[in-house]
């Protein structure tokens, strides 16, 4: 008996796609990839006293763009959360995101796995702000806080993959929806587009 009869793997996936707007989500500084380090920041994306985010509208737009193409029912009223934890490159301590009520919710996306077709159900497409980097050398640590505030929309799905070929499916299917949509150039090695993955085993 191998593990595929014996096991059962359970999957749902979170992919976080850094959005195409110009500028960052709550403020005017401009998203870009590949500037010298700290030269795309201001008060409102380092998180200085007293200032007051201002959200991008076409941030908005691009993900109400994912949560029709994914069926979505797109919320009337939504509002955003401070999420909170602490890493160096989070200069202010939390991330501003949509927690209890996101943008877009209930939706699917059909996949075609070994010729059959499915739908795998997409809990929520939520928006939130992107944190800093840190570059780790032999014997320090720098950090970068130019992405700081980059849009980014996360696409939660449901625990509804049963193997690793599905998954793929699903990645796959979603980044062309992305791409094809102009709201996110999907290019893993700049960290545009990321996947965190949960795995049960029953």
């Amino acid at each position: 008996m191998n593990w595929q009869t014996k096991y059962e793997p359970v999957i749902g996936l979170e992919v976080h796609a850094q959005l195409l707007t110009e500028t960052k989500i709550f403020c005017g500084c401009r998203n870009v990839y590949g500037a010298p380090p700290n030269t795309l920041t201001c008060p409102v994306c380092l998180g200085m006293p007293g200032t007051l985010p201002v959200l991008n509208r076409k941030a908005v737009e691009f993900a109400i763009k994912m949560g029709l193409a994914t069926e979505c029912t797109i919320a009337s009223y939504t509002r955003f959360a401070r999420k909170n934890y602490f890493y160096p490159d989070l200069p202010k301590g939390y991330q501003i995101s949509q927690y209890e009520e996101p943008l877009c919710q209930h939706g699917r996306l059909k996949i075609r796995c070994d010729g059959v077709e499915k739908y795998i159900g997409i809990t929520r497409i939520h928006l939130e702000e992107d944190a800093g980097k840190s570059i780790h050398g032999e014997n320090d640590t720098l950090v970068d806080f130019n992405r700081c505030g980059v849009p980014l929309i996360e696409i939660v799905s449901q625990p509804e993959i049963y193997s690793p070929a599905e998954a793929y499916a699903y990645l796959t299917k979603l980044k062309q929806i992305l791409e094809y949509l102009e709201i996110c150039d999907c290019n893993m090695e700049e960290g545009s587009l990321r996947c965190d993955a949960n795995i049960s085993l029953r």
